[in-house]
């Protein structure tokens, strides 16, 4: 004998009243234990309507081929709602450090990178990237690196990274 399919079971009052407990599962959880009686997803759009909430992570910096000059990785988050700029970076290690993008082969000099709402930059290997200029020396793996990371519509408008000097052929997982 054949046995009918779940589908087939709930039909009727039985599919009626499945669709009514959802439903109310649906909006209790609604009203769950927050401190303003907000669900999570009102939640999350509060945080993207602040300003910008910036974090780094995965900073690095591969150890210099030259003496005088040294590049820069590193990611920002943006949870905020508001988009942050990069304006500059600053670091005793280096009398300059200027930004940088690349396209294909051809690298230029940007007076800014954009951090978008809700979104994050990343600087990396082959793309955009800090170019650190006229060390003062040249770093051994291993060493500590403090960057002054500078930025507008941003609070604070600087945040101080400590950043590890990696192997020259330092490549990040992930």
């Amino acid at each position: 004998m054949r046995r009918p399919s779940a589908a087939v079971a709930l039909t009727g009052g039985a599919l009626g009243a499945v669709a009514v407990a959802a439903t109310c599962a649906v909006l209790l959880a609604g009203c769950g234990a927050g401190t303003s009686g907000a669900s999570g997803a009102s939640d999350a759009a509060a945080t993207l309507r602040g300003p910008a909430r910036l974090a780094v992570s995965g900073a690095y910096i591969p150890r210099p081929l030259l003496t005088d000059m040294a590049a820069g990785y590193f990611t920002v988050t943006n949870s905020g709602g508001t988009a942050a700029r990069l304006t500059s970076v600053t670091t005793p290690l280096a009398a300059h450090v200027t930004l940088h993008t690349t396209v294909g082969t051809t690298m230029r000099q940007v007076e800014s990178f954009t951090v978008p709402a809700g979104g994050s930059l990343t600087l990396g290997s082959g793309g955009d990237h800090l170019m650190l200029e006229n060390l003062v020396r040249r770093p051994a793996v291993g060493d500590k690196v403090t960057l002054t990371l500078h930025f507008d519509h941003a609070t604070p408008a600087t945040m101080s990274v400590t950043v590890p000097v990696r192997p020259t052929t330092y490549t990040p997982k992930g």
